[in-house]
């Protein structure tokens, strides 16, 4: 089943900002996807990245998981799923320590965030990591640095 914009809004009181198009479907997707400064990864696609042994796993709550808050106190990327859909860990080793958590889901998972709208995540597993880039700086050589929103 498709979702709009507005739907995905309604079912979880979260807004976005007036400019995005309310009545746009959400894309669902199985694969890597990024939303700002977060990147969603199929937890298959690592080899760095796995699930602590003692690693306590949460239900996502009707009122979603706040995964990361831009910069300045700027606005969340917020998790969500249905009631007994999705699972969520923090506790998670990452070797390159990018990886916020781990989720399963059973059903579509939504990220949704004021300035980007929503995003789909197909049932899987998948690890949610902060994006980073290299940039040259004055001599030329590159940096690395995590992307801001």
């Amino acid at each position: 089943m498709t979702m709009t914009l507005a739907e995905l809004t309604e079912r979880t009181g979260l807004d976005v900002l007036d400019h995005l198009e309310r009545q746009v479907a959400v894309p669902v997707v199985d694969g890597l996807q990024a939303q700002g400064d977060l990147i969603v990864v199929p937890l298959d696609l690592l080899d760095d990245v796995r699930e602590a042994a003692a690693a306590r796993r949460r239900p996502v709550p009707p009122g979603g998981v706040e995964l990361l808050r831009g910069a300045a106190g700027g606005n969340p990327h917020t998790l969500v799923a249905d009631p007994g859909t999705c699972t969520w860990t923090t506790d998670v080793i990452d070797a390159e320590r990018l990886a916020l958590g781990i989720l399963t889901t059973t059903a579509p998972a939504y990220l949704i965030h004021p300035e980007h709208g929503g995003t789909g995540i197909a049932p899987g597993t998948y690890t949610i990591r902060r994006q980073r880039e290299r940039t040259p700086n004055r001599r030329g050589t590159p940096t690395t640095h995590l992307i801001a929103d």
